[in-house]
């Protein structure tokens, strides 16, 4: 069984910059909602993947992700997304020894910029950078299902409900 512990961070400047590693684009959308499931087809750079995770807004979920085609990708977010796609491009960020992706997010979530990093257990110790702001780790409205549903430019004053469902 596939098990994600990550923490969620609003970013709250642009010195992240000055530690990129690499970038990729990515396109996802949802196939499935239930209350205890999300699934997605994400197309990350230059491949493809279908995801199934637990229901959001925790620090640790189950996970399950397998490659497939890009065109195959492609085709069934054409065919069967749910909801608009989620458009954002992730850059690799490397602080302290410690691997970061920080999302700027494009399309109807433009001016959104998260960062997040993934642990090996939730009581694990790690650097917070000075660019990192809030912890949105347990704030439903930051996942990436939710955003696709409730994009951030729709937010108006930024209190949007969670999706529950």
């Amino acid at each position: 069984m596939s098990v994600e512990i990550e923490r969620k961070f609003l970013v709250r400047s642009d010195d992240w910059r000055r530690e990129i590693l690499s970038s990729a684009t990515i396109r996802q959308g949802y196939f499935c909602r239930t209350p205890l499931l999300r699934a997605r087809i994400r197309v990350f750079g230059d491949k493809g993947f279908i995801t199934l995770k637990s229901e959001p807004g925790m620090m640790t979920r189950y996970e399950f992700e397998y490659e497939i085609p890009k065109s195959e990708a492609m085709e069934i977010i054409k065919r069967f997304s749910i909801e608009p796609l989620v458009v954002k491009t992730r850059y690799d960020v490397m602080h302290e020894g410690t691997l970061w992706a920080v999302d700027v997010f494009g399309g109807s979530n433009a001016g959104l910029v998260l960062a997040e990093v993934e642990l090996e257990r939730e009581d694990q110790a790690i650097a917070i950078p000075s660019w990192a702001g809030e912890e949105v780790t347990s704030d439903r409205r930051y996942g990436n299902s939710n955003l696709a549903r409730y994009p951030y430019a729709s937010w108006g004053d930024k209190t949007v409900m969670a999706d529950a469902s």
